[in-house]
């Protein structure tokens, strides 16, 4: 019997795969893979073309700039000479020559570099460890913690862009960077750099640092001074041995353990430092750093980029200034406190402009920022005097009848102090007793615009905004121009320049500037100026300035602004013009604090010494000043609060 085929297997249905366990996915396509591959290629290659554009852009942007490599060298020295010819401050260091790495001694630089660029001589102008590592950092702070700047990178900055922070410098400073490492040796790189960077006191590069703090040369530095002077390098004024010793010995054992990470110095030699933290050379007594700082701006002013050591003579008297900064030391460490004074500003100056001594704050090493010079503050009551001399301008009197009763301007309704009103009263009057009502009157009386005009000839040059409130000093002003505009007062009307550099010579005695000329010329009227001086001479002897009186002939003016946020004195004889400015940079209230109060004190107390053995000299135009006080007879004095309104900002 024959045997049956065997049968086949049924076919499976077409289009059906099998399936392996339920419910498994069938394997990714490679295909998917592959495009994905692709488009990363292509993005990254478009990616890589549109970074090198900008690159290109960036470095065609400079221009110029990299022409020719500087030359070894320290940054040029500014001497600053008294009037007197004594010299009083320096910046950079004369002395020095420029310094090579290979003349110091080994741990110098190795502190700088372990500190600031551990794999300086191991990469190519651009730490791409360090920047990843910085980019990490940051990130995970949220904030800007870490840079990743190399030395190159920050002498590129040094020596060709400015500080702002934008992402065109930053790219324009890696391409310097790598320009300078194809150009330089590190060890040029390095010299060019210790030559250059700022270490804090006024001090640019280590030779001068070296002398300044330690009273020696850069090659015979030791291990704890370098360790200290690359501290530094973080925040100059904020690690600055002569200030904050305490920060710049903690600061220095980071630079020793960097020291000992980097292997140039063992863990045994960091604990030795340690102990042993370095000491300040001996320090000459230091004055007028905020008036050097002025001077030193005003000085390149003049000379421009002209290089080589400059000496510049200025109009500073040190008699004076270390007066003025006794007299500020004395009152912030006694009477201020307790009153919430947080700052003052002092300038005395000649009549005919020249600044002879400058305090810009409670202490210069805290902050540098000049109140004297930089900050707006709101004059008060301070401000009055050029409106009322507009208002002589415009026909008035100092015997003129104003009354002193409730005003409007607008919507500004000023009132007075005290909230009384005194009806009927005198030009003088309203300006003895600082009467808030007879000032918009007059301000009314004048025009606004020939109130600003006045102001802006005796040498007011902030914005003054056209409103009521210009009357009560509600426009901001500086201290050093609010003094300037007085000085017409004292000099016979005649309008000045505030100056306090009078020539600079180089080191081979050229002359590169001197001051010539005297002044734009008369500002105020013969008889104007008369009656001026004797309202302000009656301020002083019956009014609101009655505190700053001392035997001499003098004129001033007090003010106070809204809840005793700002306090002035700016006062005169026939030999100075003095401003004091008591406040908070911060803006917030003093306790009860007065311009007749403690500014009035203070202005006393540095007047009576700057007239030491000076005779007694009538105001132009008001002989006999003591005259008009006795003229007025001995009544009360005015309240010292002469503040404008809470309604009147």
């Amino acid at each position: 019997m024959a045997k049956k085929p065997p049968s086949k297997s049924p076919k499976k249905p077409a289009g059906k795969k099998p399936t392996g366990k339920k419910g498994a996915k069938p394997p990714p396509k490679r295909g998917v893979f592959r495009v994905l591959v692709k488009w990363a290629l292509v993005a990254g290659i478009w990616g890589a073309i549109a970074v090198s554009s900008l690159i290109a852009w960036y470095a065609y942007d400079l221009g110029p700039v990299t022409g020719s490599i500087p030359k070894l060298e320290r940054r040029p020295s500014v001497t600053l000479l008294a009037a007197d010819g004594t010299p009083f401050a320096r910046f950079g260091e004369a002395r020095a020559r420029p310094i090579v790495v290979s003349k110091l001694p080994k741990h110098v630089p190795q502190a700088v570099v372990a500190v600031e660029d551990a794999r300086f001589y191991s990469h190519f102008g651009v730490d791409l460890i360090g920047l990843a590592r910085a980019v990490v950092v940051n990130l995970w702070a949220g904030r800007i913690k870490q840079g990743g700047s190399t030395i190159t990178q920050q002498l590129a900055k040094n020596l060709f862009l400015g500080p702002e922070r934008v992402f065109k410098r930053k790219i324009q400073e890696l391409v310097l960077a790598l320009w300078l490492e194809h150009h330089l040796s590190k060890d040029e790189i390095l010299s060019l750099y210790l030559n250059r960077v700022y270490l804090g006191a006024g001090n640019f590069g280590i030779a001068a640092a070296a002398r300044s703090y330690f009273n020696k040369p850069a090659k015979d530095l030791q291990l704890n001074e370098a360790a200290m002077l690359a501290g530094l390098l973080k925040a100059p004024s904020r690690y600055a041995p002569n200030r904050h010793r305490g920060r710049a010995t903690r600061r220095a054992a980071v630079v020793l353990d960097r020291m000992v990470a980097a292997g140039f110095i063992t863990p045994a030699q960091a604990r030795v430092v340690k102990l042993n933290p370095a000491r300040l050379g001996r320090q000459s007594a230091r004055v007028g750093r905020y008036y050097a700082d002025w001077a030193l701006n005003q000085a390149r002013g003049y000379v421009g980029s002209a290089k080589g050591d400059l000496v510049v003579q200025t109009t500073l008297d040190l008699r004076l200034q270390r007066a003025a900064e006794r007299a500020v030391q004395k009152l912030m460490a006694g009477p201020a406190k307790g009153r919430n004074v947080g700052q003052a500003a002092l300038v005395i100056m000649a009549p005919n402009g020249a600044v002879k001594a400058m305090v810009g704050g409670k202490n210069y090493g805290k902050s540098q920022f000049n109140r004297a010079t930089q900050a707006l503050r709101q004059p008060g009551s301070s401000f009055k005097p050029f409106v009322y001399l507009a208002g002589l301008e415009s026909g008035l009197t100092p015997k003129s009848i104003i009354k002193d009763a409730p005003v409007r301007m607008g919507s500004f309704a000023p009132r007075n102090y005290n909230g009384k009103f005194y009806g009927p009263v005198t030009l003088t009057d309203g300006l003895v007793k600082s009467l808030n009502t007879v000032a918009v009157r007059v301000l009314q009386h004048a025009g606004v615009d020939r109130v600003i005009r006045r102001a802006r000839r005796l040498g007011i040059t902030s914005k003054l905004r056209r409103e009521g409130g210009l009357a009560l000093g509600a426009s901001e002003v500086s201290l050093i121009e609010l003094v300037g505009a007085y000085a017409p007062f004292a000099n016979g009307g005649n309008g000045v320049f505030i100056h306090g550099v009078t020539r600079v010579k180089d080191t081979s005695g050229k002359t590169r500037y001197v001051r010539s000329g005297s002044g734009p010329g008369r500002r105020i009227e013969p008889g104007m100026l008369a009656d001026m001086n004797k309202m302000m001479t009656a301020v002083m002897e019956r009014g609101t300035g009655h505190r700053g009186r001392f035997g001499h002939p003098i004129g001033g003016k007090t003010g106070t602004t809204q809840d005793y946020r700002d306090a002035w004195f700016v006062g005169y004889s026939a030999n100075y013009v003095a401003g004091v400015w008591l406040g908070n940079d911060n803006g917030k209230s003093m306790k009860r604090v007065t311009g007749g109060s403690l500014p009035a004190k203070i202005w006393r107390d540095v007047m009576v010494e700057a007239h030491e053995g000076k005779p007694a000299i009538p105001l132009p135009g008001a002989k006999g000043g003591s005259f008009w006080g006795r003229l007025f007879g001995n009544s009360d004095p005015a309240p010292d609060r002469d503040a404008y309104p809470s309604d009147s900002d």
